[in-house]
């Protein structure tokens, strides 16, 4: 075996990897939120490596990917009013449909539980690979259990090597945090995980506001990926702060870090205090690294993986981040800092 994934791309990659899906490979795929670790979903044991490479546990549910909404019923029991009317709005797109299971589908895509996360992605690459596929893809983040998610084909070498056996290029993910999750499976609609589609924009199609699931979950918990307390974690450390206080909380760990380093010899594990935020700061300690201003909304949220793994390559080990303004995609972007910063 070699070290690295069989990296392909265009028409004939495409081939390439759905051959591999096939024979029960893995085989990472991007889509326009992040790249996923894709498996033959209706292969227990093609799904049960994708549990093993990301260290993920076999309750965690899985989202199947699908080639076209009109396919929806064969994975889902029953397809209500509402979930009908956001897969007309969304898909192919950013959007991830928690809905009752058929009979069909098995315990081993949705963590044992009665529902099952549908999508159709948004991404050309992607929807080409299911077509020429022919069936459905389980595939949650392509990276280790937890981290941050991969929006290149580079990050999924990286993280993975030759746990998968191909990586399908199709550049860098348009969109950069995952989907949004919406239950349908019941009579209330509830958002389960904030991501590519908006509060707001699934508001407008409903014709009314669903609620926000809240609740940060414990591993074995969750009815749906991206709900644990933890997640999305860097290496560095996540430190949340407001513009007017990011430069009083580097000095105060600056400050602390040169008290240490007096009273003991120096061990190589100085502390490296970095900052992400929308917009370029004044006043920062010089010694502070400044990462390349995100933006707000779209923006951020395109941005957001790619600055946290370039944290972890300059050796940060405090990352001090001003989330965006919370709405739109904003919101998506807070609520994955909220979720690294509770890892550190």
């Amino acid at each position: 075996m070699t070290d690295s994934p069989q990296v392909v791309s265009g028409p004939e990659g495409i081939v390439i990897a759905a051959d591999a899906l096939r024979v029960g490979q893995l085989v990472a795929l991007p889509t326009e939120t992040v790249y996923g670790l894709g498996a033959d979903a209706s292969n227990p044991d093609a799904v049960a490596e994708i549990f093993r490479v990301k260290g993920r546990p076999t309750n965690h549910p899985l989202i199947v990917h699908l080639a076209d909404a009109s396919v929806m019923g064969e994975w889902a029991a029953e397809v209500s009013t509402e979930a009908q009317a956001l897969a007309d709005a969304f898909w192919p797109g950013p959007l991830t449909l928690l809905v009752r299971r058929a009979a069909s589908v098995g315990d081993w895509v949705t963590g044992g539980r009665d529902t099952v996360g549908l999508r159709v992605p948004g991404d050309e690459n992607a929807l080409e690979l299911l077509r020429v596929f022919a069936g459905g893809i389980a595939a949650p983040s392509a990276n280790r259990f937890g981290k941050v998610s991969p929006t290149s084909a580079a990050h999924v070498v990286a993280d993975l090597g030759s746990d998968v056996a191909v990586v399908l290029d199709g550049g860098v993910c348009a969109v950069g945090v995952e989907s949004t999750i919406v239950d349908v499976s019941n009579e209330e609609v509830v958002v389960l995980r904030l991501g590519g589609v908006s509060v707001e924009a699934l508001a407008d199609v409903l014709g009314f506001r669903p609620r926000v699931e809240q609740a940060r979950a414990a591993v074995g918990e969750a009815v749906a990926p991206g709900m644990l307390a933890a997640h999305y974690a860097p290496a560095a450390k996540v430190i949340l702060c407001s513009s007017d206080e990011v430069v009083a909380v580097a000095v105060e760990l600056l400050s602390h870090d040169a008290e240490v380093e007096a009273d003991a010899p120096s061990d190589g594990s100085a502390r490296v205090v970095g900052v992400l935020a929308p917009h370029s700061l004044e006043g920062l300690p010089f010694e502070v690294i400044e990462l390349e201003p995100a933006g707000e909304g779209v923006d951020y949220a395109h941005a957001l993986y790619a600055r946290l793994r370039q944290a972890d390559r300059l050796g940060i080990t405090d990352l001090l981040c001003i989330p965006p303004l919370p709405a739109g995609m904003g919101a998506a972007v807070l609520d994955r800092l909220e979720r690294a910063a509770a890892a550190g």
